[in-house]
Protein backbone atom coordinates (compact mmCIF):
# COMPACT_ATOMS: atom_id res chain seq x y z
CA UNK A 1 0.00 0.00 0.00
CA UNK A 2 2.77 2.11 0.55
CA UNK A 3 4.45 1.81 -2.63
CA UNK A 4 1.37 2.38 -4.62
CA UNK A 5 1.01 5.84 -2.42
CA UNK A 6 4.81 6.81 -2.25
CA UNK A 7 5.37 6.80 -6.49
CA UNK A 8 2.86 9.57 -7.14
CA UNK A 9 4.22 11.42 -4.57
CA UNK A 10 7.60 11.39 -5.37
CA UNK A 11 6.18 11.93 -9.08
CA UNK A 12 4.62 15.30 -7.79
CA UNK A 13 7.61 16.49 -6.01
CA UNK A 14 9.61 15.66 -9.06
CA UNK A 15 7.70 18.09 -10.91
CA UNK A 16 6.92 20.67 -8.71
CA UNK A 17 10.79 20.97 -8.03
CA UNK A 18 10.67 21.80 -12.11
CA UNK A 19 8.22 24.04 -12.24
CA UNK A 20 10.75 25.68 -9.38
CA UNK A 21 13.36 25.86 -11.54
CA UNK A 22 10.89 27.00 -14.83
CA UNK A 23 10.16 29.43 -12.54
CA UNK A 24 13.84 30.46 -11.77
CA UNK A 25 14.25 30.61 -15.52
CA UNK A 26 12.00 33.11 -16.07
CA UNK A 27 12.69 35.10 -13.45
CA UNK A 28 16.53 35.46 -14.42
CA UNK A 29 14.66 36.14 -18.48
CA UNK A 30 12.71 38.94 -17.10
CA UNK A 31 15.31 40.45 -14.64
CA UNK A 32 18.20 40.88 -17.45
CA UNK A 33 15.52 42.22 -19.84
CA UNK A 34 14.60 44.65 -17.50
CA UNK A 35 17.56 45.84 -16.17
CA UNK A 36 19.14 46.03 -19.51
CA UNK A 37 15.87 47.63 -21.14
CA UNK A 38 16.94 51.34 -20.18
CA UNK A 39 20.11 51.09 -22.45
CA UNK A 40 18.43 50.30 -25.50
CA UNK A 41 15.80 52.91 -25.55
CA UNK A 42 15.60 55.95 -27.14
CA UNK A 43 13.61 59.15 -26.90
CA UNK A 44 12.78 60.66 -30.01
CA UNK A 45 12.37 64.49 -30.14
CA UNK A 46 8.67 65.11 -30.44
CA UNK A 47 7.63 61.83 -29.46
CA UNK A 48 6.23 60.75 -25.91
CA UNK A 49 7.06 56.92 -26.51
CA UNK A 50 10.35 55.34 -26.34
CA UNK A 51 11.63 53.59 -29.26
CA UNK A 52 14.47 50.94 -29.78
CA UNK A 53 17.78 51.95 -30.70
CA UNK A 54 19.19 50.56 -34.21
CA UNK A 55 20.93 47.67 -33.81
CA UNK A 56 24.28 46.13 -34.90
CA UNK A 57 22.97 42.75 -35.48
CA UNK A 58 20.26 41.43 -37.46
CA UNK A 59 17.27 40.25 -35.40
CA UNK A 60 16.97 37.26 -37.03
CA UNK A 61 20.18 36.06 -35.73
CA UNK A 62 19.45 36.94 -31.94
CA UNK A 63 15.82 34.97 -32.64
CA UNK A 64 18.14 31.77 -33.79
CA UNK A 65 20.09 31.46 -30.94
CA UNK A 66 16.87 32.47 -28.53
CA UNK A 67 15.38 29.21 -29.80
CA UNK A 68 18.65 27.70 -28.76
CA UNK A 69 19.25 28.77 -25.46
CA UNK A 70 16.28 28.26 -24.72
CA UNK A 71 15.56 24.78 -25.66
CA UNK A 72 18.79 24.17 -23.71
CA UNK A 73 17.68 25.73 -20.51
CA UNK A 74 14.04 24.01 -20.38
CA UNK A 75 15.95 20.36 -20.79
CA UNK A 76 18.41 21.55 -17.92
CA UNK A 77 15.38 22.04 -15.92
CA UNK A 78 13.26 18.98 -16.84
CA UNK A 79 16.39 16.57 -16.36
CA UNK A 80 15.72 17.23 -12.36
CA UNK A 81 12.48 15.15 -13.17
CA UNK A 82 14.72 11.88 -14.47
CA UNK A 83 17.03 10.69 -11.42
CA UNK A 84 19.80 12.70 -12.26
CA UNK A 85 21.98 13.16 -9.50
CA UNK A 86 22.90 16.98 -9.90
CA UNK A 87 26.88 16.29 -9.08
CA UNK A 88 26.32 13.85 -12.42
CA UNK A 89 24.41 16.65 -13.90
CA UNK A 90 27.29 18.89 -13.89
CA UNK A 91 30.28 17.25 -14.50
CA UNK A 92 28.25 16.12 -17.42
CA UNK A 93 28.13 19.20 -18.97
CA UNK A 94 31.96 19.98 -18.24
CA UNK A 95 31.60 18.10 -21.57
CA UNK A 96 30.56 20.98 -23.96
CA UNK A 97 34.31 21.66 -24.10
CA UNK A 98 34.75 18.24 -26.49
CA UNK A 99 31.27 19.70 -28.34
CA UNK A 100 32.81 22.74 -28.97
CA UNK A 101 35.92 21.70 -30.49
CA UNK A 102 34.00 19.03 -32.51
CA UNK A 103 31.73 21.59 -33.50
CA UNK A 104 35.31 24.05 -34.31
CA UNK A 105 36.40 21.49 -36.55
CA UNK A 106 33.68 20.40 -38.43
CA UNK A 107 31.69 24.09 -38.90
CA UNK A 108 34.51 26.86 -38.98
CA UNK A 109 36.93 24.92 -40.01
CA UNK A 110 39.46 25.22 -37.24
CA UNK A 111 42.50 23.35 -36.79
CA UNK A 112 44.11 22.21 -32.79
CA UNK A 113 47.10 20.85 -31.65
CA UNK A 114 47.78 17.14 -30.77
CA UNK A 115 47.78 18.58 -26.87
CA UNK A 116 44.25 20.47 -27.12
CA UNK A 117 42.71 17.18 -27.91
CA UNK A 118 44.43 15.58 -25.94
CA UNK A 119 43.10 17.61 -23.05
CA UNK A 120 39.58 17.19 -24.25
CA UNK A 121 39.85 13.28 -24.54
CA UNK A 122 40.48 13.46 -20.91
CA UNK A 123 37.72 15.69 -20.22
CA UNK A 124 35.24 13.87 -22.20
CA UNK A 125 36.30 10.97 -20.43
CA UNK A 126 36.10 12.31 -17.02
CA UNK A 127 32.47 13.07 -18.33
CA UNK A 128 31.69 9.36 -19.15
CA UNK A 129 33.14 7.83 -16.03
CA UNK A 130 31.78 10.56 -13.65
CA UNK A 131 28.46 10.07 -15.44
CA UNK A 132 28.35 5.83 -14.68
CA UNK A 133 28.86 6.47 -11.48
CA UNK A 134 25.50 7.26 -10.57
CA UNK A 135 24.61 6.81 -6.71
CA UNK A 136 22.92 3.89 -5.29
CA UNK A 137 19.42 5.21 -4.09
CA UNK A 138 19.16 5.15 -0.62
CA UNK A 139 19.16 0.89 1.10
CA UNK A 140 15.97 2.53 3.57
CA UNK A 141 13.94 3.73 0.64
CA UNK A 142 13.43 0.44 -0.54
CA UNK A 143 13.18 1.79 -4.08
CA UNK A 144 15.35 0.26 -6.70
CA UNK A 145 16.86 2.50 -9.39
CA UNK A 146 15.08 3.21 -12.31
CA UNK A 147 17.61 2.80 -15.15
CA UNK A 148 14.75 3.60 -17.62
CA UNK A 149 14.14 7.13 -16.21
CA UNK A 150 17.70 7.64 -15.88
CA UNK A 151 18.94 7.11 -19.29
CA UNK A 152 16.22 9.36 -20.50
CA UNK A 153 17.73 12.11 -18.56
CA UNK A 154 21.00 11.49 -19.57
CA UNK A 155 19.73 11.75 -23.21
CA UNK A 156 18.10 14.76 -22.40
CA UNK A 157 21.51 15.76 -20.51
CA UNK A 158 22.98 15.12 -24.55
CA UNK A 159 20.73 16.72 -26.39
CA UNK A 160 21.51 19.95 -23.77
CA UNK A 161 24.98 19.78 -24.65
CA UNK A 162 24.97 19.69 -28.26
CA UNK A 163 22.70 22.61 -28.24
CA UNK A 164 25.16 24.35 -25.61
CA UNK A 165 27.86 23.76 -28.23
CA UNK A 166 25.90 24.97 -31.05
CA UNK A 167 25.05 28.20 -29.18
CA UNK A 168 28.78 29.02 -28.77
CA UNK A 169 29.39 28.63 -32.49
CA UNK A 170 26.30 30.55 -33.13
CA UNK A 171 27.61 33.33 -30.70
CA UNK A 172 30.95 33.72 -32.10
CA UNK A 173 29.86 33.63 -35.51
CA UNK A 174 28.05 36.85 -34.78
CA UNK A 175 30.44 38.66 -32.63
CA UNK A 176 33.20 37.67 -35.49
CA UNK A 177 30.60 39.30 -38.71
CA UNK A 178 29.46 42.10 -36.55
CA UNK A 179 31.66 42.74 -34.10
CA UNK A 180 31.73 42.28 -29.80
CA UNK A 181 28.36 44.21 -29.43
CA UNK A 182 27.88 41.53 -26.40
CA UNK A 183 25.61 44.01 -24.72
CA UNK A 184 22.55 43.18 -27.28
CA UNK A 185 23.17 39.74 -27.53
CA UNK A 186 22.53 39.90 -23.42
CA UNK A 187 19.87 41.72 -24.13
CA UNK A 188 17.43 40.44 -26.97
CA UNK A 189 18.23 37.12 -26.06
CA UNK A 190 16.99 37.13 -23.01
CA UNK A 191 14.28 39.49 -24.02
CA UNK A 192 13.23 37.72 -27.03
CA UNK A 193 12.79 34.58 -24.76
CA UNK A 194 9.99 35.96 -22.70
CA UNK A 195 7.11 35.37 -25.38
CA UNK A 196 7.86 31.32 -24.90
CA UNK A 197 6.83 31.04 -21.42
CA UNK A 198 3.49 31.84 -22.38
CA UNK A 199 3.37 28.04 -22.94
CA UNK A 200 4.64 27.40 -19.87
CA UNK A 201 2.21 29.73 -17.46
CA UNK A 202 0.65 26.18 -15.29
CA UNK A 203 4.34 25.52 -14.49
CA UNK A 204 5.33 29.16 -13.68
CA UNK A 205 2.16 29.58 -10.92
CA UNK A 206 3.04 26.37 -9.42
CA UNK A 207 6.76 27.36 -9.43
CA UNK A 208 5.97 30.36 -7.63
CA UNK A 209 3.32 28.41 -5.26
CA UNK A 210 6.15 25.96 -4.39
CA UNK A 211 8.60 29.25 -3.30
CA UNK A 212 5.99 30.87 -0.80
CA UNK A 213 5.34 27.14 0.46
CA UNK A 214 6.22 26.89 3.89
CA UNK A 215 6.84 23.33 3.88
CA UNK A 216 9.97 23.62 2.25
CA UNK A 217 12.18 25.67 4.77
CA UNK A 218 13.93 23.24 6.96
CA UNK A 219 12.94 23.76 10.93
CA UNK A 220 15.63 25.53 11.61
CA UNK A 221 15.25 28.44 9.10
CA UNK A 222 12.16 28.48 10.90
CA UNK A 223 12.93 28.88 14.13
CA UNK A 224 15.89 31.40 13.37
CA UNK A 225 14.07 33.51 11.09
CA UNK A 226 10.63 33.72 12.71
CA UNK A 227 8.17 35.63 10.93
CA UNK A 228 10.69 36.62 8.13
CA UNK A 229 10.92 33.20 7.42
CA UNK A 230 8.46 33.12 4.54
CA UNK A 231 11.02 35.76 2.36
CA UNK A 232 13.79 33.34 2.58
CA UNK A 233 12.56 32.20 -1.08
CA UNK A 234 12.46 34.90 -2.38
CA UNK A 235 15.69 36.79 -0.88
CA UNK A 236 17.34 33.58 -2.45
CA UNK A 237 15.71 34.27 -5.98
CA UNK A 238 16.93 37.51 -6.02
CA UNK A 239 20.67 36.61 -4.97
CA UNK A 240 20.17 33.92 -8.03
CA UNK A 241 19.18 36.55 -10.48
CA UNK A 242 22.10 38.71 -9.56
CA UNK A 243 24.81 36.35 -9.81
CA UNK A 244 23.18 35.28 -13.12
CA UNK A 245 23.23 38.35 -14.57
CA UNK A 246 26.45 39.03 -13.25
CA UNK A 247 27.05 35.45 -14.95
CA UNK A 248 25.25 36.08 -18.88
CA UNK A 249 27.21 39.01 -18.63
CA UNK A 250 30.72 37.75 -18.52
CA UNK A 251 30.15 34.92 -20.43
CA UNK A 252 28.80 37.00 -23.57
CA UNK A 253 31.84 39.65 -23.18
CA UNK A 254 34.27 36.42 -23.63
CA UNK A 255 32.47 35.08 -26.16
CA UNK A 256 32.69 38.42 -27.96
CA UNK A 257 36.75 38.16 -27.85
CA UNK A 258 37.60 34.25 -27.69
CA UNK A 259 36.83 31.39 -29.12
CA UNK A 260 33.75 29.36 -28.54
CA UNK A 261 36.37 26.46 -26.90
CA UNK A 262 37.97 29.02 -25.00
CA UNK A 263 34.69 30.37 -23.55
CA UNK A 264 33.66 26.60 -22.65
CA UNK A 265 37.13 25.82 -20.69
CA UNK A 266 36.30 29.25 -18.04
CA UNK A 267 32.45 27.68 -18.27
CA UNK A 268 34.24 23.99 -17.55
CA UNK A 269 36.52 25.28 -14.47
CA UNK A 270 33.22 27.33 -13.49
CA UNK A 271 31.28 24.28 -13.00
CA UNK A 272 34.27 22.44 -11.38
CA UNK A 273 33.97 24.88 -8.52
CA UNK A 274 30.08 24.21 -8.17
CA UNK A 275 30.79 20.29 -8.45
CA UNK A 276 32.96 20.89 -4.82
CA UNK A 277 30.63 23.90 -3.45
CA UNK A 278 27.59 21.06 -4.35
CA UNK A 279 29.26 18.45 -3.20
CA UNK A 280 30.35 20.56 0.51
CA UNK A 281 27.37 22.60 1.26
CA UNK A 282 24.67 20.08 0.02
CA UNK A 283 26.15 16.59 0.73
CA UNK A 284 25.23 15.22 -2.38
CA UNK A 285 26.36 11.78 -3.47
CA UNK A 286 30.14 11.71 -3.89
CA UNK A 287 32.28 8.53 -4.69
CA UNK A 288 35.42 7.14 -6.05
CA UNK A 289 34.20 6.95 -9.65
CA UNK A 290 32.77 10.18 -9.83
CA UNK A 291 35.88 11.75 -7.54
CA UNK A 292 37.98 10.37 -10.33
CA UNK A 293 36.02 11.50 -13.07
CA UNK A 294 35.44 15.13 -11.80
CA UNK A 295 39.40 14.55 -11.49
CA UNK A 296 39.98 13.69 -15.20
CA UNK A 297 37.51 16.98 -16.32
CA UNK A 298 39.91 20.00 -14.05
CA UNK A 299 43.19 18.10 -15.16
CA UNK A 300 41.73 17.82 -18.71
CA UNK A 301 40.40 21.57 -18.42
CA UNK A 302 44.33 22.76 -16.82
CA UNK A 303 45.82 21.16 -19.61
CA UNK A 304 44.24 22.74 -22.12
CA UNK A 305 44.69 26.24 -20.40
CA UNK A 306 48.45 25.52 -20.75
CA UNK A 307 48.97 24.04 -24.13
CA UNK A 308 46.48 27.17 -25.42
CA UNK A 309 48.39 30.21 -23.17
CA UNK A 310 51.71 28.68 -24.18
CA UNK A 311 54.19 28.26 -26.62
CA UNK A 312 52.34 25.16 -27.68
CA UNK A 313 49.34 27.88 -28.61
CA UNK A 314 51.58 28.84 -31.79
CA UNK A 315 51.79 25.34 -33.18
CA UNK A 316 47.81 25.28 -33.79
CA UNK A 317 46.91 24.70 -37.52
CA UNK A 318 44.97 27.33 -39.23
CA UNK A 319 41.94 26.14 -41.33
CA UNK A 320 40.90 26.74 -44.81
CA UNK A 321 39.19 30.06 -43.50
CA UNK A 322 42.25 30.69 -41.74
CA UNK A 323 41.27 30.91 -38.24
CA UNK A 324 43.29 29.71 -35.29
CA UNK A 325 42.07 27.70 -32.44
CA UNK A 326 42.86 30.72 -30.35
CA UNK A 327 39.95 32.57 -30.82
CA UNK A 328 38.36 34.59 -33.65
CA UNK A 329 39.33 38.09 -35.23
CA UNK A 330 37.08 40.31 -33.78
CA UNK A 331 36.62 43.58 -36.31
CA UNK A 332 38.54 46.57 -34.96
CA UNK A 333 41.07 44.44 -33.75
CA UNK A 334 44.97 44.17 -34.58
CA UNK A 335 44.19 40.85 -36.18
CA UNK A 336 41.68 42.27 -38.65
CA UNK A 337 43.84 45.87 -39.29
CA UNK A 338 46.40 43.53 -40.06
CA UNK A 339 44.36 41.58 -42.79
CA UNK A 340 42.24 44.27 -44.29
CA UNK A 341 46.71 46.02 -44.83
CA UNK A 342 47.29 42.44 -46.54
CA UNK A 343 43.81 43.12 -48.68
CA UNK A 344 45.33 46.36 -50.14
CA UNK A 345 48.63 45.23 -50.55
Amino acid sequence: MSSETSGPTNNYSRWTHVSVRTTLTFSQMLFITTQSLPSFLAFPRGSLLPRLKPRHVPLRNWALQVLVLTSGSLLNNWVFAFSVPLTVQIVFRSGGLAVSMLLGYFVLKKRYSLAQIAAVILVSAGVVLATLSRPSSPKSSGDPPDVARYSLGVSMLTFSLLLTGILGVMQERTYTKYGPHWKEGVFYTHCLSLPIFLFFIPDLKRGFFGLADPTTLSPESLQRFGRFSALIPYAILGANMLTQLACVSGVNQLTSHVSSVSTNLVLTTRKALSLCFSVWWFGNGWNAQLGAGAGMVFLGSLLYTFVSAGPGKANARTGKAGKVAGGPVVPGSAGAKAKAKAKKA
